[in-house]
């Protein structure tokens, strides 16, 4: 009998160590993996136990929250003209979690970001105010854009090309996050969802597509940087039309009547002659031009602006043809509105690339700067030579040749058209581009944008970069320029 006991008192004390060593190691070693769990209610319940800090575009708060009336989330986000700011600050949803500055930010807005709580704080685990996240998006900028999409599908992004700041960014069709904040919105979630136009994915930055000619001002780039021209003025060896390396292709321009055989660049830009730039492409080779888009920003994995971008695309492992192609932006050549904003603003700033980003600084809730993003790291692209003989050249697109639809009184401006293949053998309606910079000659202000239309509602005939796209990047530019 005693020796039962024994037993049973041996195999009871070592479950109690079992428990014992269990409880340790949960409360020492996975503590913290269960707190930060996406599935610990407890997080969800202090995300939303006060009113939201706010998301700030020119001084005023775009964002607010609402008190909830049942469950155990006491606050929920609100916004303040949700649809034209939604490619800027994501939603925040109690039930679908958060995207872009509300994802990234989460914590400051919150108030669950330990810069917040003051030393008491951190002894007693007492929730701290939220703080503010201070865009560099202007207002009239923004709204121009979202005016001027209208029911389009596209985006469209504005840079200032000394400073990187982004001071526009939309995406159509838009969403308003506030139908989507709450715990009862499944059936707005779904509609969002299953809509075909896929309004919550972010064109300007998500998106990537063929930009077709626009990507011209990288391979005229690459020709001057390379030595294979010396000026844009100088003739090419360009015959028109152009057979591809090795195959029996030819590939013809838009218009048989413009000047495109062996035309110069600046001829080629403003009559966007394909012939001339498939040959550049040829005759510099595929590693001469990806040197040359990576130096704008091809390719790059990590383009945080704080929100991360999908990398635009110039392809490797191609023959000389498929290389020929990709010198009039098609094959396999890929680029979001961002990047081939990027291209302008590179011009504009003289051949040097200042690091795009759309939040300027970060406060808590007195106001204090938690983080300051100054003007963005500058890179050198091309030489200031190349620079300024390409906006000589754009500048020819808008005033004689394909953009002149961006014209703004008062202003230097320069611009690239693009229209690009959709679909097999283009059996779909193609991307109208247009990407430029502009420059008000009495007050110096500067501004860069690009410009997508991804599909409209005008007919295949009336698609062009200059008559969909060139409208809207001129609404923009005087936005800019006027505020």
């Amino acid at each position: 009998m005693n020796k039962t006991i024994r037993r049973a008192s041996v195999f009871c004390l070592l479950m109690v160590l079992a428990l014992l060593v269990r409880a340790t190691w949960v409360q020492a070693y996975q503590a913290q993996a269960l707190a930060d769990d996406k599935h610990n209610r407890r997080n969800t319940i202090a995300q939303y136990a006060q009113p939201l800090g706010d998301i700030v575009v020119a001084g005023s708060p775009v964002t607010g929250s609402k008190r909830t009336t049942g469950g155990d989330l006491q606050y929920k986000r609100t916004y303040t003209q949700g649809d034209l700011y939604a490619a800027v600050t994501g939603y925040s949803s109690q039930a679908y979690g958060a995207t872009q500055l509300e994802g990234i930010y989460g914590d400051i807005l919150d108030g669950t970001d330990d810069r917040l709580k003051n030393p008491a704080g951190l002894l007693t685990g007492e929730q701290a105010a939220p703080g503010s996240v201070l865009t560099t998006i202007d207002p009239d900028v923004q709204k121009a854009a979202y005016e001027a999409l209208g029911d389009d599908k596209g985006a469209a992004v504005a840079i200032d090309p000394k400073t990187g700041q982004i001071l526009g960014m939309v995406s159509t069709p838009s969403y308003d996050p506030s139908a989507i904040s709450g715990t009862t919105d499944g059936d707005a979630w779904k509609q969002l969802l299953t809509d075909k136009d896929k309004p919550l994915v972010n064109r300007a930055l998500r998106q990537p597509l063929a930009p077709g000619s626009t990507f011209k001002l990288v391979v005229a780039s690459a020709a001057l940087e390379n030595g294979l021209y010396s000026s844009v003025d100088e003739r090419t060896d360009s015959p028109d039309p152009y057979t591809l390396p090795g195959t029996s292709t030819v590939l013809r321009n838009e218009s048989a009547s413009a000047p495109c055989e062996n035309a110069t660049l600046r001829t080629a830009l403003q009559y966007s002659c394909n012939n001339v730039f498939a040959k550049v492409a040829a005759d510099l080779g595929q590693d001469k031009l990806k040197a040359m888009a990576d130096k704008f920003g091809f390719d790059t994995e990590k383009l945080d602006v704080p929100v991360r971008a999908a990398p635009s695309v110039y392809p490797s492992g191609m023959d000389k043809a498929q290389t020929a192609l990709t010198g009039i932006g098609q094959f396999e050549v890929t680029a979001t509105p961002l990047q081939m904003a990027m291209v302008s603003a590179t011009l504009a700033n003289g051949g040097e690339l200042a690091s795009p980003h759309m939040v300027s600084k970060v406060t808590d809730a007195d106001g204090e700067t938690l983080e300051d993003f100054g003007d963005g790291e500058a890179k050198r692209v091309v030489s200031e030579s190349t620079a300024k003989q390409l906006r000589s050249a754009m500048v020819t697109v808008v005033e004689e040749g394909t953009g002149t639809n961006a014209r703004i009184a008062g202003a230097e401006v320069g611009g690239k058209t693009g229209t690009a293949q959709n679909g097999v053998d283009n059996s779909n309606t193609p991307y109208a581009w247009f990407t430029s910079y502009a420059k008000d000659r009495s007050s110096g202000k500067e501004v860069a944008v690009a410009v997508v239309i991804e599909s409209s509602d005008a007919s295949r005939s009336e698609t062009s970069g200059n008559g969909l796209a060139a409208p809207i990047a001129q609404k923009m530019m005087k936005a800019a320029l006027k505020g």
